[in-house]
């Protein structure tokens, strides 16, 4: 397929076409209708009981009807039981968040959440809305002359003049500006080796998809490569190597779905929606690829008290940090410190 077409665009959309396909003809689809009565304990294997207890009465058998609803009740409380414990042992993990969800399922609490009527209108309205800064604004504009720089339109009336200040008297145009940083401090960065992403590195990064997510605008699902991984692996390594070599990124792994999800309960305005982007998940995969490559470059040039973007680093390090700092200059006799936030 790859010889056939020299396009990494065209070949990547019919790889993932073809998977999407695939997902759609073989992944069998289920439907669950779910009532507002259904309790987290209520297991598939009390729900076979319920039927056999129902067939029991429809026949008629006193002693069939019977038999079945003393099992049916003896598992009931058996069911009831695991379920407490499990809540229990969730209490006692400090797992608040399936704590909550437990009893939201048993008290049948719902939110009202807000949704959008289908109204073209109001489509057209988010697009414009989240598009606004991808037009180009017609008040600036760049000359190409020999010492221009970019000015504002001189067509505004209200548009002030752009003003330099001069430079001081005593400052010689050939000196250089001074920098914080001298040749002493300067580290220089380690030799550049060429990227090459190999099957397993892509192989171990689709196992490790959470098959739950939901997929991007070229419907291939994380379920699809997470149990796929081992014959997609030798596929996708092959266009990421591409793309890498061609320093260009298939059209298909640059597009994303906005979902517009409300802020409030109560809408009053385009504002007051979240717009939330689903990109691709193998596009999502390779910047992961890429990313743990450029942090063994980086990792000797980061400064070591920058918190941000760093993994097992958080806010409450960055400020006991400075706290710790503070604290201890304030230990010297006659010392205070200023602190800008």
């Amino acid at each position: 397929m790859k010889a056939a077409s020299n396009s990494l665009d065209e070949f990547t959309d019919t790889v993932t076409s073809y998977i999407h396909f695939c997902e759609d003809s073989i992944v069998p689809s289920r439907t669950r209708v779910s009532y507002n009565n259904d309790k987290p304990w209520f297991t598939p294997k009390l729900k076979k009981l319920w039927l056999e207890k129902r067939k029991a009465f429809r026949s008629g058998d006193r002693d069939c009807y019977r038999e079945a609803k003393y099992r049916f009740t003896k598992e009931v409380d058996i069911a009831k039981h695991q379920h407490s414990e499990k809540m229990q042992q969730q209490i006692s993990e400090n797992d608040s968040a399936s704590v909550w969800k437990g009893f939201r399922n048993i008290t049948n609490y719902k939110p009202k959440t807000p949704h959008s009527t289908d109204d073209l209108l109001l489509a057209n309205t988010l697009n414009d809305f989240y598009c606004r800064f991808d037009e180009p604004s017609g008040s600036l504009h760049t000359s190409n002359g020999p010492n221009n720089r970019d000015t504002l339109d001189t067509h505004s009336p209200t548009s002030p003049p752009s003003i330099e200040p001069s430079p001081p008297s005593n400052t010689s145009p050939t000196t250089p500006p001074s920098s914080p940083h001298t040749k002493e401090d300067f580290t220089p960065p380690p030799p550049t080796t060429t990227l090459h992403i190999h099957e397993a590195g892509v192989r171990k990064q689709f196992k490790s998809l959470n098959a739950q997510k939901a997929p991007g605008p070229d419907d291939v699902s994380p379920a699809t490569l997470r149990h796929c991984a081992n014959e997609l692996a030798p596929v996708f390594s092959g266009i990421f190597n591409s793309s890498l070599q061609a320093c260009h990124v298939p059209a298909c792994f640059k597009s994303s779905t906005i979902i517009p999800v409300p802020k409030k309960p109560r809408i009053t305005g385009v504002n007051d929606y979240r717009p939330v982007a689903l990109t691709s998940v193998v596009m999502k995969s390779f910047e992961r690829l890429v990313l743990s490559y450029l942090k063994t470059l980086m990792a000797p040039l980061l400064d070591p008290l920058q918190f941000a973007y760093r993994a097992n680093r958080s806010v409450d390090d960055a400020i006991n940090m400075a706290l710790h700092f503070i604290l201890q200059h304030l230990d010297s006799p006659g010392t205070y410190a200023r602190i800008l936030f």
